[in-house]
């Protein structure tokens, strides 16, 4: 039954025309599509790759059809029944099957890892790197192969072995090219990586990038910097002492490329702005950082919108800022207007901010939150539920505002015990 089952169902989906039936040994036992790229297991059963590796990568040792344990996990192409299933597709008319790229080893890419190591030439390190990049764009499973061998590792320590050099044409043509690599492979770095580029050298190179590169050497900057001072939070200060980075930063907010250096960019300032001892907060609001987040925060979506209202939380620490975040029209509405309104993080976001801007008994921020509907989506987040130390903030901010409630004549005209929905 159930093989009858399979032959109807291999007809279905690959019959070209009339009753063409395709052979059976032409089709991979585990999709039963005609196989476009053969390979062999240990146990000399034939499945097309992709269903195969599929197979390995969740974890299973054995072969699907006779159950045994593979000795070896790296399939091998079958080159002899790849031929005899192109020339049948070509003799009954069947779409042509191209003859697929062998995919490449882990043998051939720790050669290649060596070479790079003992490149101390600025040409030969960017061939060798091209040629990674060649590699990984044909292929998902070329990207996983340079990833498990240590990719980060190698090309992060040959940025910083290049980034003693100067800033002569080739080297920064090959610092460019490791670069890209890294941001192909490896978007978001691992930590190892992440430590290796955070040394001066390689931190001064990748800021040059941010400030003076092409469109893509900004967005791998951004993109890689992001991923240091995420993990290294003494990388921190050394950004923020770096001359241009935080105009650099500001100016890809200002300036958008691409949905992920915005975001990049965002995730960067969030982390330079909640190191207290280091935050450059006042000097990203003297660059008007301020008014540029509440408008992205007006209609940006959800991932964006999360994102500046963290910064806006970070830079709203420090009392300065606070003071110049009062005096903008559009900080308290919108901040209020995000509450309830994106996600449960943009809230926790939203009520931290507000909180720090009524809490030094600032008469006319709490009116003119309250004025804003305040006090009644701050009982709602109550009503919904939250973590607690939301809820902590949420009750000293209504306890704070509750002392201004008959300033605001809309306020008291309510019954907030029946509200059951946000304004």
């Amino acid at each position: 039954m159930l093989t009858s089952w399979r032959r109807r169902r291999a007809k279905k989906n690959h019959r070209n025309s009339g009753d063409l039936t395709i052979p059976n040994h032409f089709l991979c036992p585990i999709s039963l599509h005609l196989m476009e790229d053969p390979v062999t297991l240990s146990t000399g059963t034939t499945y097309d790759r992709r269903s195969i590796e599929t197979w390995i990568e969740a974890g299973n040792a054995t072969c699907p059809v006779t159950n045994q344990v593979l000795r070896d996990l790296e399939p091998i192409p079958n080159h002899a029944i790849r031929k005899i299933i192109q020339d049948w597709c070509r003799s009954h008319g069947v779409h042509r099957i191209p003859t697929p790229r062998i995919p490449i080893t882990s043998f051939e890419v720790s050669e290649i890892f060596a070479r790079i190591f003992d490149a101390n030439d600025e040409d030969r390190c960017r061939e060798l790197v091209s040629k990674i990049k060649e590699s990984a764009k044909e292929s998902d499973r070329n990207i996983r192969c340079f990833v498990s061998n240590g990719a980060g590792r190698v090309l992060s320590a040959a940025f910083g072995a290049f980034s003693r050099k100067g800033c002569a044409e080739e080297t920064v043509a090959v610092l460019a090219e490791i670069l890209s690599a890294m941001m192909m492979l490896t978007p978001v770095l691992d930590e190892e990586t992440s430590r290796n580029l955070s040394s001066p050298p390689s931190l001064q190179k990748i800021v040059w990038f941010l400030r003076f590169g092409s469109l893509s050497g900004r967005r791998n900057a951004v993109l890689a910097l992001k991923s240091i001072v995420s993990f290294d939070e003494e990388t921190v200060g050394e950004v923020v002492k770096m001359g241009g980075a935080l105009e650099a930063l500001v100016k890809l907010i200002k300036e958008p490329i691409c949905p992920a250096t915005t975001k990049a960019s965002l995730v960067a300032m969030y982390h330079l702005v909640k190191q207290i001892e280091y935050s450059p907060s006042m000097r990203l609001a003297e660059m008007g950082l301020v008014q540029l987040l509440l408008e992205m925060v007006v209609e940006a979506e959800r991932s964006v919108c999360e994102k500046a209202l963290g910064v806006l939380d970070g830079m709203c620490s420090n009392e300065e800022v606070r003071e110049r975040a009062r005096e903008n029209a559009l900080m308290i509405p919108v901040v209020v207007k995000k509450v309830l309104r994106v996600s449960d993080m943009a809230t926790e976001f939203s009520v931290s901010i507000m909180l720090k801007l009524v809490r030094s008994e600032e008469e006319s921020a709490a009116v003119e939150a309250l004025g804003a509907g305040a006090f009644q989506k701050l009982l709602l987040v109550l009503q919904i539920g939250s973590d607690e130390v939301t809820k902590e903030k949420v009750t000293e901010l209504l306890k704070v505002l509750n002392r201004y409630r008959n300033r605001v004549e809309c306020v008291d005209s309510l019954d907030f015990k029946h509200l059951r929905r946000p304004f």
